[in-house]
């Protein structure tokens, strides 16, 4: 006995590549049609579409679990990368105070206090928790 109708089965068939991963490939295809639907249905829940963009976005995430894991860093490490990316310097940061200070906090001898958390969380519009 077939628990699933014919014309789901025939329905899947259609629908079964926009929610299938299996490589690369098809990750960068995935992620090509997520950007094309967040373009057209942005934040709308009404859009006809949001609960396929919904449902792509969550078959992308998994499949960047299982393949593309984001390694543990500390805040520090999180700060580093940050900089490097956006071409900046310790004098860069004013917000945070003199280079030296800066210096001290990327070098590790110096925590970063709740302050600076949060004025690099606005800075770089990332969550204050990466830094913790």
């Amino acid at each position: 006995m077939n628990l699933i109708p014919s014309d789901i089965q025939s329905h899947w068939a259609v629908i079964r590549p926009l929610l299938s991963i299996h490589n690369e490939q098809d990750y960068d295809l995935a992620v090509e049609r997520l950007n094309s639907l967040l373009d057209e249905v942005g934040d709308n829940e009404r859009h006809p579409l949001y609960d396929l963009l919904d449902t792509l976005g969550t078959v992308i995430h998994a499949y960047e679990e299982r393949h593309h894991p984001i390694p543990e860093s500390s805040g520090i490490e999180v700060f580093q990368f940050l900089m490097q990316e956006h071409g900046l310097h310790s004098s860069d940061l004013p917000e945070l105070g003199p280079g030296k200070v800066v210096h001290e906090i990327l070098s590790g001898k110096r925590e970063l206090s709740a302050k600076e958390i949060r004025l690099l969380a606005e800075r770089f519009h990332v969550s204050p928790a990466v830094f913790i």
